[in-house]
């Protein structure tokens, strides 16, 4: 089974970090190949520039795509399961993992589509983690949790993937207090993979 993680933040001495870690040592005890697309050290471009918005904002699929959006294509084609990693800041995604969507889902591969062109096929398992300094509770009561999970599963996720979720990591401001639960948490995540893509086999 191949799993690609887009990991998105600055910091190794991130509890992020630490939970990118935990899924990559799980996944090698399934013996899966784990392939990860880590935006901050690869020194990912997450701003659109102008020649790629003529493509994009014109659907003029004439124009290149750019030589590491075509990468991160390969990678996703090569993928039975694609996981997005990254820490809630001001109530979404990090700006680098924005501009990944932004950039990757261009016209014509992920949306837009035309006979001549290639196609970004249907994945058979699309996971979204992020972690949260409050806790969940906090971010379900003020709406946060439910705006997000439908940015990402809904339009962002899509149809592009059969089977779809979210897991919200929250509590990491009171950290020792969390930390089992997560972990728990992501054990049960990869359960679920190993079944739902076993059973696609």
């Amino acid at each position: 089974m191949n799993i690609l993680i887009i990991y998105s933040h600055p910091s190794r001495e991130s509890y992020t970090f630490e939970i990118l870690n935990q899924l990559k040592n799980m996944f090698n005890a399934q013996n899966w190949h784990v392939d990860v697309s880590d935006l901050y050290a690869n020194n990912f471009q997450s701003v659109m520039t102008a020649e790629e918005y003529e493509r994009e904002g014109k659907s003029n699929t004439t124009l290149p795509i750019p030589q590491d959006v075509l990468e991160e294509h390969r990678k996703i084609e090569n993928a039975d399961c694609v996981i997005f990693l990254y820490p809630l800041w001001w109530s979404d995604c990090p700006a680098m993992m924005k501009g990944w969507f932004d950039r990757v889902y261009s016209v014509g591969y992920a949306y837009g589509q035309k006979p001549d062109l290639p196609k970004m096929k249907i994945i058979k398992y699309g996971a979204v983690i992020c972690t949260a300094g409050h806790p969940n509770n906090f971010l379900n009561e003020i709406g946060i949790a439910q705006s997000m999970e439908k940015v990402m599963l809904e339009d962002r996720l899509g149809k592009r993937f059969q089977h779809k979720e979210m897991l919200v990591l929250g509590g990491t401001l009171e950290i020792d207090k969390v930390k089992e639960h997560h972990r728990n948490e992501i054990s049960a995540l990869v359960k679920n993979i190993k079944l739902v893509i076993h059973e696609a086999l």
